[in-house]
C-alpha cells in the first residue's frame, strides 16, 4: 500500500467544534489506525473513501491523486475504487443476502449483470460460505454472516483498497475472536490493501502491520507506544515532518 494521507476538517455542532488535523502515510499492505472513541478515525476513514470532503489537504493512493484542495481535485467516490465496511454494515434490510453483495456491481454496470459480473457474486457466496443463505435477508442470517455479506459485498467490484471501520465491534467476545481469524484469511486469500480503524488494542494486536495512534484529531505516536499498544514488532507509521 501506498496511501498518503495530509488533511484537515473542521466539525462543528451546537454541542461542540472538533478539529481533524491527521498527516500520515501507509507502506503496509495491512495497516491500523488505533485510537479511543471521538478521536477521528471514522472521519479520517470517510474522508479517503470520498464520502466526506476536507476542508484543506490532499490524499493520494499510489500515483493517484484521490484529493488535493490547492488543485481542486476531488474524486467521487463510486470512482476511487474503494471498498467500505461500515461499523453496522449498512446492509440493505429488504434484499437478499445475494443482492446485497452484488449492490456495488448493480451500481457500476446497471440493473442487468453481465455473466461475469454474475459468476463474480457466486464466487464471493461461496468464498465467504454464503450460498446456503444466499435467498435469506440480513435479519434472518447471524452477526457473522451479516459481517461476512458486508465484506464480501465490498471486494465484489476489485477495490484497490479496502476500509474496514471498526469490522468487530458489533459482535461478542467469541465472535469478534473467530471473525478476526476470518478477516485474516480474507485478507490473505484476496490481499486488498487493507486500512482498519479500531479502539480495540486486541484488533492492533491481530491486525497491525503497521499502526498509526490518533488522539483528538491527531497523530500522536510513530510506533503506539503512547497509547499502549501490545503489538510488539509492528511497522511504526511514518509520520512526515
Amino acid at each position: 500500500m501506498d496511501l498518503s494521507v495530509d488533511i484537515r476538517r473542521a466539525l462543528r455542532s451546537a454541542q461542540r467544534t472538533f478539529d481533524l488535523q491527521v498527516r500520515f502515510t501507509v507502506g503496509e499492505d495491512l495497516a491500523v489506525l488505533y485510537g479511543p472513541s471521538g478521536a477521528g478515525k471514522s472521519v479520517t476513514l470517510l474522508a479517503i473513501a470520498g464520502l466526506l470532503r476536507p476542508d484543506a489537504g490532499a490524499i493520494r493512493f499510489g500515483e493517484v491523486t484521490l484529493f488535493d484542495s490547492a488543485t481542486g481535485i476531488d474524486v467521487p467516490a463510486r470512482h476511487r475504487r474503494i471498498g467500505y465496511v461500515f461499523q453496522d454494515y449498512a446492509l440493505f434490510p429488504h434484499r437478499t443476502i445475494e443482492q446485497n453483495v452484488a449492490a456495488a456491481l448493480v451500481l457500476l454496470l446497471g440493473q442487468r449483470l453481465p455473466v461475469a459480473a454474475r459468476q463474480r457474486v457466486d464466487e464471493l457466496l461461496d468464498a465467504f460460505e454464503l450460498t446456503a443463505v444466499a435467498r435469506s435477508y440480513p435479519h434472518q442470517v447471524s452477526g457473522g454472516q451479516r459481517q461476512r455479506t458486508a465484506l464480501a459485498r465490498a471486494l465484489a467490484a476489485g477495490p484497490r483498497l479496502l476500509l474496514l471501520d471498526e469490522p468487530f465491534n458489533a459482535l461478542d467476545t467469541e465472535l469478534r475472536a473467530r471473525m478476526r481469524r476470518e478477516v485474516l484469511q480474507v485478507w490473505e486469500r484476496f490481499h486488498v490493501p487493507t486500512l482498519l480503524i479500531t479502539h480495540d488494542a486486541a484488533d492492533v494486536a491481530a491486525f497491525g502491520r503497521q499502526v498509526i495512534v490518533i488522539e483528538n484529531g491527531r497523530i500522536v505516536a510513530r510506533d503506539g507506544a503512547r497509547s499502549g499498544v501490545p503489538a510488539p514488532g509492528v511497522t511504526p507509521a511514518r509520520v512526515p515532518g
